[in-house]
């Protein structure tokens, strides 16, 4: 699918191997513009989720709600290295392949977040991989590849994993 006239490249990655697979289509499978930019697009998960962990409320009429704020940096600390290993891989996938690319970390849903920063940055195309859930697990944890497929104003490209 080499083309020469594409500007913009969005490659979403996760913690997985499909999505590494998805980058590497993209870096030997499109040609970008002169002045066209790759950008690897990672969405960290906010902290609002892992908090959802945060030991439970205090016993016996203590106060409600309490925050716990060690717990609360303890999790944003492991997510920045979750994410800085994530963008480490995917840079040598790039470097190996003498490909410069910009990286792009937003925090939220992914599959809200993919569309959103895709459409901030008039992406010609996004490329992403698939993790190839079955049915139930995919109707419980919903499909980010097939909601951007169905949201995102720019051509999908979903590499399905085996």
């Amino acid at each position: 699918m080499a083309t020469g006239n594409l500007g913009s490249v969005v490659v979403a990655v996760d913690g997985s191997e499909e999505s590494m697979n998805a980058l590497r289509w993209a870096l030997d499978s499109l040609r970008l513009r002169p002045d066209g930019a790759l950008v690897v697009l990672h969405v960290q998960s906010p902290p609002g989720i892992a908090a959802g962990l945060n030991p439970g409320p205090i016993p016996f009429g203590g106060p409600k709600g309490v925050e716990v704020p060690a717990f609360t940096q303890a999790i944003e600390a492991h997510q920045r290295r979750i994410t800085e290993a994530i963008l480490e891989h995917a840079l040598k996938i790039c470097a190996d392949k003498n490909v410069e690319v910009k990286t792009k970390v937003v925090v939220g849903d992914p599959k809200e977040k993919i569309c959103e920063v895709t459409a901030e940055l008039k992406a010609d195309l996004l490329v992403m991989g698939c993790r190839a859930f079955g049915p139930v697990k995919r109707m419980f944890l919903g499909s980010v590849s097939n909601y951007c497929i169905n949201s995102v104003g720019c051509p999908v490209v979903v590499i399905k994993g085996t």
